[in-house]
C-alpha cells in the first residue's frame, strides 16, 4: 500500500545505495555468485516445492485451482534489536487479545466501560453465543496466533491484521528455511541466523500443556489435527504439521463421542483425544451446535468441550478477534487489558459504519485501501491508487449499500526487500506474519515468521492468492 510520491523504506539499501549492515554478509556472498548458477537454483527450488507438494488452492468463480506457491531465494533479514522490540509488542498484543476474548464471553467489562460499542458484537457472525460463560482449559482462547506486520521506516512497524482463528502459512516458513539450508549451506556459516525448525516440537509441547481437566496427567496427552480433508486449500499444511508434531491427522468421519470423550477410530478400537488442533471453521465444528448439515466436524464435540473433556485449539469464537472492525479498536483494547500504550500501533483505520468516516472515505476513495470487515486472503478489497474509475465507482456503490461491511485505511509506503529476477535484484513490497504459541506455561514466539512478498513490480498485495510469494525470514543472532 504505497502512497504516491512517498519513498519506500528499502530494508537492504541505504538512501545512498550502500548496503545496510544487516545485509552486508548476504550482499557480499550474493555478489560473488555466478548468476546463471543462481538462476538454476531458483528453478531447482521450484522443482523441490512441486515435488513435495507445497501448493495452495485459489478459489474463483468456477472452481478451485491448485497452484505452486512462488518462493524467492533472497532472504528477508531482521536484526536482533528489531526483533526484541517486535517480540515485546507481539506479546503485549497477544495477551490483550486473550483477555479480550475472555471478557467478551463473560462480563463484557470493555463494553460496560464504553471503550467498545455493543454494536461491534451485535449481529456479528464471528461472535458465538455458544461460548458465553465458557472458559477454555487453562484459560487460553488463542493457542496459535499470527500477527501480520508491515514496516514503513527504520523503526516503524505496525500491525496490519490479527489472525486469532486459524492462522495459516507456518509450513511455508519451515519449508522455506529447509530449502535455503539445502541449497546454500555455506551461507548459514557466514550469517548467524536463529533457527525455526523446532517450531513443530514447540507447537506440540504448547498444545499438550493445554490438556483439558479430563486428562488426569496419565502419560502424554493425545493431540490430533482436525482437517476438512484433501480438497481444503491448506491441506498440505495440516498433513505437514501433524507429521512433524507426531500427532494424528483426522477428519470428522474418523471421530465420534464415546463415554463423554471425543475419540478417534484406530485399528484396535476408539481412542480418546485430549487436544484437537482444529483447521475446521466454527460453523462446521459440530452439527448439533452449528451448521446442522456439516460432515466436517464431530456431533457432540461442543458438549464434551463444555464439560472439560477436550481442548479445542483455537477456541471456538476466537474469530471475533480477526474482525477488521474489532481491529480498529485494538489500541483501546490493548490499553484496557494491559494498562499500557500499544508498543506496536495499528494502521490508522476509518470505520465506514460511522457517518463522518464514511463521508471521508467516499471523498478520498482513490487514495485509500478499503477492506471487507470479514474478508481475508486479499479478496473483496479495493486499493484506490491502482484502481480504475469503473472499479472505484463499483466500490462506491458497495460502500453506500453496506457501509458497516467495510473499513478503510491510508495507503502506506510499505518497506521493500530485494527479490531475484533475471535482471538482478529488484525491490518488492513485503509484510511479515510471526507465529505465536500460547499456553498456561507462557507465550512463545518463533524468531522470524512468514514473509510474504508482492512479486509483481509495483504491486501492493502480497497474498499468494493474488500473485504474491514467500521468502525465508532471518532473525539475526546477537
Amino acid at each position: 500500500m504505497s502512497a504516491a510520491g512517498k519513498t519506500n523504506f528499502d530494508e537492504m539499501l541505504e538512501t545512498d545505495g550502500s548496503v545496510r549492515p544487516a545485509y552486508a554478509d548476504l550482499s557480499q556472498w550474493y555478489e560473488s555468485q555466478d548468476k546463471t548458477w543462481f538462476n538454476r537454483q531458483q528453478a531447482e527450488a521450484e522443482r523441490f516445492f512441486r515435488r513435495i507438494g507445497i501448493t495452495f488452492n485459489v478459489y474463483g468463480d468456477e472452481a478451485a485451482e491448485e497452484r505452486l506457491i512462488p518462493f524467492d531465494l533472497i532472504p528477508r533479514i531482521i536484526t536482533a534489536r528489531e526483533w526484541r522490540k517486535l517480540t515485546r509488542g507481539i506479546e503485549q498484543r497477544v495477551r490483550a487479545l486473550n483477555a479480550f476474548l475472555q471478557d467478551l464471553y463473560h462480563r463484557q467489562e470493555i463494553v460496560r466501560s464504553g471503550r467498545l460499542p455493543i454494536s461491534a458484537l451485535r449481529d456479528n457472525v464471528a461472535y458465538l453465543p455458544q461460548m458465553i460463560g465458557m472458559t477454555p482449559p487453562g484459560g487460553v482462547y488463542t493457542h496459535i496466533v499470527g500477527i501480520d506486520l508491515v514496516r514503513t521506516g527504520p523503526d516503524e512497524f505496525m500491525v496490519l491484521e490479527d489472525n486469532a482463528r486459524t492462522p495459516s502459512g507456518v509450513s511455508y516458513m519451515l519449508e522455506n528455511r529447509e530449502t535455503m539450508m539445502a541449497m546454500f549451506p555455506e551461507l548459514f556459516t557466514k550469517v548467524p541466523v536463529r533457527p525455526v525448525s523446532d517450531y513443530p516440537r514447540r507447537l506440540a509441547r504448547s498444545l499438550r500443556a493445554c490438556a483439558p481437566p479430563a486428562f488426569k496427567g496419565s502419560g502424554r496427552p493425545t493431540v490430533a489435527v482436525l482437517t476438512p480433508g484433501i480438497y481444503n486449500s491448506a491441506y498440505f499444511e495440516h498433513a505437514f504439521l501433524a507429521d512433524q508434531m507426531g500427532a494424528e491427522l483426522v477428519e470428522g468421519s474418523d471421530l465420534r463421542v464415546v463415554d463423554g470423550r471425543v475419540a478417534m477410530r484406530t485399528t484396535t478400537g476408539y481412542k480418546a483425544i485430549d487436544v484437537i488442533y482444529r483447521r475446521v471453521d466454527d460453523d462446521y465444528l459440530d452439527p448439533l451446535s452449528f451448521q446442522p448439515d456439516s460432515v466436517l466436524g464431530v456431533a457432540g464435540i461442543m458438549d464434551v468441550y463444555r464439560s472439560g473433556g477436550i481442548t479445542i485449539a483455537n477456541a471456538p469464537g476466537t474469530g471475533i478477534a480477526d474482525d477488521k472492525a474489532i481491529y480498529s479498536y485494538m489500541p483501546e483494547i490493548v490499553e484496557f487489558y494491559t494498562g499500557e500504550k500499544p508498543i506496536l500501533p495499528n494502521v490508522p483505520t476509518w470505520r465506514c459504519s460511522e457517518p463522518d468516516a464514511l463521508a471521508y472515505v467516499l471523498d478520498n476513495l482513490s487514495d485509500l485501501v478499503v477492506k471487507e470487515v470479514h474478508g481475508s486472503g486479499g479478496y473483496g478489497m479495493l486499493i484506490g491508487p491502482t484502481s480504475s474509475k469503473k472499479e472505484l465507482a463499483a466500490f462506491e456503490a458497495k460502500l453506500r449499500a453496506k457501509p458497516h461491511n467495510y473499513i478503510a485505511q491510508p495507503t502506506l509506503s510499505l518497506s521493500t526487500v530485494p527479490i531475484f529476477t533475471k535482471a538482478g535484484l529488484s525491490p518488492r513490497h513485503v509484510d511479515l506474519r510471526p507465529y505465536v504459541l500460547v499456553s498456561p506455561d507462557g507465550i512463545d514466539i518463533t524468531p522470524g515468521g512468514l514473509t510474504r512478498v508482492a512479486l509483481k513490480k509495483g504491486s501492493l498485495v502480497v497474498n499468494s492468492s493474488q500473485g504474491g510469494g514467500t521468502k525465508d525470514t532471518w532473525v539475526l543472532d546477537e
